[in-house]
């Protein structure tokens, strides 16, 4: 199924053909500038959201157990208790 996804010299001037039709040779560094600005911009706001996910900024030092308060048996409803 990998190799449907190799292009070729004959392949790639094909496409560069198509694209010559489609857009004609005046819009064509156009397309591929902003296609190249576009890609930057997309990699930097990857690099970003890798910054954040990985800063130790906002992960707590330590985890701490919950605190739990002593309750007298009286306090404790009859359907919540033991039953010895």
């Amino acid at each position: 199924m990998l190799f449907l996804f190799i292009l070729g010299t004959p392949e790639i001037i094909m496409i560069v053909a198509a694209l010559f039709l489609l857009f004609g040779a005046s819009r064509l560094p156009k397309l591929a500038k902003s296609l190249g600005q576009s890609r930057k911009a997309f990699k930097e706001g990857m690099e970003e959201m890798e910054k954040e996910i990985n800063s130790d900024d906002d992960a707590p030092k330590s985890i701490e157990s919950p605190k739990v308060a002593a309750v007298s048996e009286e306090e404790v409803p009859p359907e919540m208790r033991q039953q010895t």
